[in-house]
């Protein structure tokens, strides 16, 4: 298997245009271009921290406050979810879960996996990684469905003396670490996946 930078090619990761890899802007969309990002591994770290430090208090802290003229309440995601299992809505209380913890945390693991297979250059199918962060890629954004049910929420529950919901803490605090997340995995340059192929592994430079 032959890649484009033993070709002598360049992408363009901006419009997917191939050029010769003496190239230092695309025609088309006027990006710069680069064989490999040096710097894509150093970004994905720092955001993944950063990713994982903001979803720790978003699971600590209320997603939720509730207020009425008798009682004040407050509930977290996992919380949460368990009380709108117990009402009955099953279905909604796993969307939650899936969206909120479930999804986070893979994409926590992920985007780790890949960041580590390319440090220790692994020897695992390159096809196999690819796909994963495609699938990371297309789902990170459904993360948000619980900022986005409080926020509804919280427009929607305003009856002034009678009761209203705000976001609590770690509604911020969760939006932060999908964003992070987010850029954690848009940082990553999938091309570095493909420069130690398994059929290669011994003729390869290090």
């Amino acid at each position: 298997m032959t890649t484009a930078r033993e070709e002598g090619l360049v992408t363009c990761r901006t419009c997917a245009r191939v050029w010769p890899g003496t190239t230092e802007a695309c025609g088309r969309c006027g990006a710069r271009l680069s064989s490999r990002d040096a710097l894509s591994l150093q970004r994905v770290w720092a955001w993944w921290i950063a990713g994982v430090a903001c979803y720790i208090p978003a699971n600590l802290y209320p997603m939720l406050v509730t207020e009425t003229l008798t009682s004040r309440s407050e509930s977290t995601i996992i919380g949460g979810a368990i009380d709108i299992a117990k009402h009955g809505d099953l279905g909604i209380a796993l969307i939650v879960l899936i969206a909120s913890v479930f999804i986070p945390v893979v994409k926590f693991i992920a985007i780790a996996y890949l960041g580590l297979s390319v440090k220790l250059r692994s020897q695992q199918t390159p096809v196999g990684r690819m796909h994963l962060f495609e699938v990371i890629e297309f789902i990170g954004r459904w993360s948000m469905i619980d900022v986005f049910v409080v926020a509804i929420l919280s427009a929607l529950v305003q009856l002034s003396v009678v009761a209203s919901i705000q976001p609590g803490p770690a509604a911020l605090a969760f939006a932060l670490s999908v964003i992070f997340t987010m850029f954690s995995a848009k940082s990553f340059d999938p091309r570095l996946i493909w420069d130690y192929l398994p059929t290669r592994a011994g003729s390869r430079a290090p």
